[in-house]
């Protein structure tokens, strides 16, 4: 059986070593399979625009910023769940910023990767769920975290959103300042394939998700793995042992339909998406 190419892409973060781990030891080789791993330093909204434009099949994303992508056009379908817990976002400033309590971001400048990034939405969602308001002006595009470094720095912006465990080792060296957290009300991370490739290679896509389950199932019962991704990604151990031991995967496809309305739920509330857009379906149908 000749190996179907997949173009799979991912923040390049430790959520994703079980698939990384799949890759080294030829899992999905051994079902047909050859994953193409792309990384996004961009997050989300970089990887709902490749997408888009046919530059990857499938990817690994925030949850929201993939629904409300799909709302707004984007011909991909959700395909499984896969990190099921939430996400823990921490809320950064510059080392030398005066802002210092949480509840005073809300008429700050915020540093986002894209516009309908996780940044941007959940800075958003936050802000409407203690009565506030941000508006188009308060936010620059920063593309990564070494462009937010950066920005933050100069004090050209005030607020940065980004996965708490990923920048703590900035905040652990005096790069950022860790003001607050926010946790999403999701599960946080969705695989999600194009429409072109669910329906060229539908078989091919299910062996890639059940490859991408048993990765996670074995990550999640091997004890050694807190160690691995201390030494990979450069973080304490006792960060990544408090991370792993609050972190769940699936090990199978099903999507929550009560999941969906949720966050559909929180997007239009904070108008993100217009209450009365017709939604389309998010879930891949096999």
């Amino acid at each position: 059986m000749e190996n179907i190419k997949i173009r799979l892409g991912g923040v390049p973060e430790h959520f994703n070593l079980p698939i990384h781990l799949a890759i080294e030891d030829g899992s999905f080789l051994g079902r047909g399979v050859e994953i193409e791993w792309v990384d996004f330093g961009g997050g989300t909204g970089q990887m709902t625009k490749a997408l888009r434009n046919n530059e990857i099949d499938a990817c690994i994303l925030l949850t929201e910023g993939m629904i409300a992508d799909i709302i707004n056009g984007n011909p991909s379908k959700i395909i499984s769940e896969y990190v099921t817990t939430p996400l823990t976002w921490g809320i950064h400033t510059g080392v030398d910023n005066d802002l210092v309590n949480y509840r005073d971001i809300f008429n700050k400048n915020y540093a986002i990767s894209r516009f309908g990034s996780g940044s941007h939405l959940m800075a958003i969602v936050d802000a409407d769920s203690k009565g506030h308001k941000l508006n188009k002006e308060q936010f620059s595009i920063i593309k990564d975290i070494d462009g937010a470094l950066e920005s933050l720095a100069d004090q050209k912006t005030d607020v940065f959103y980004w996965e708490k465990y990923t920048t703590k080792p900035y905040v652990d060296k005096g790069l950022l300042r860790r003001v607050g957290e926010y946790h999403t009300p999701w599960p946080c991370f969705v695989i999600a394939a194009t429409d072109k490739i669910l329906s060229a290679e539908p078989d091919s896509i299910v062996r890639m998700l059940r490859t991408i389950h048993d990765a996670c199932d074995n990550f999640m019962h091997d004890d050694k793995m807190s160690k691995l991704v201390s030494e990979r990604y450069d973080q304490k151990l006792k960060d990544v042992e408090r991370w792993y031991n609050s972190t769940e995967w699936a090990i199978h496809g099903w999507v929550s339909e009560k999941m969906m309305k949720s966050v559909i739920y929180h997007l239009q509330t904070a108008e993100i998406i217009p209450k009365d857009q017709v939604i389309p379906d998010l879930v891949w149908k096999r």
